[in-house]
């Protein structure tokens, strides 16, 4: 069952000035920091408007955890997949789904948050 959906689009050119370690730090996990250094600042605008996709899928907004709290891991194909750590993982228990696109000035996610279900149906 749906419980929510997010959207956020960034324009690209904002984190041209972010790039410190001091922002990347409090807003990236190491593994999504390595990433953004392989892939550069479209992914880091994308990752970014992931997180925010997430946070309004959740309902909640970024009210009581950080964006770290929430991951943006990819496939070896490339899909993104989120994982949620700290107090975003105690909001609900849920599965989300996230699709992130850009174009040369802007980044655009979309999240879908599902209520995982602990049964198992007979079909």
């Amino acid at each position: 069952m749906i419980i929510g959906t997010g959207v956020d689009i960034i324009k690209i050119e904002r984190f041209a000035k972010k790039q410190n370690p001091r922002f990347l730090e409090r807003v990236f996990s190491i593994r999504e920091r390595k990433y953004i250094a392989k892939k550069g600042i479209q992914t880091m605008a994308g990752l970014f408007a992931a997180k925010e996709a997430v946070a309004k899928a959740l309902g909640t907004g970024f009210f009581g955890f950080f964006p770290r709290d929430i991951e943006i891991m990819h496939t070896s194909m490339g899909k993104p997949i989120v994982k949620l750590h700290g107090k975003a993982r105690q909001k609900r228990c849920v599965c989300i789904s996230v699709s992130i696109s850009h174009t040369a000035t802007d980044a655009i996610a979309f999240a879908v948050a599902q209520k995982v279900c602990k049964f198992k149906t007979n079909m």
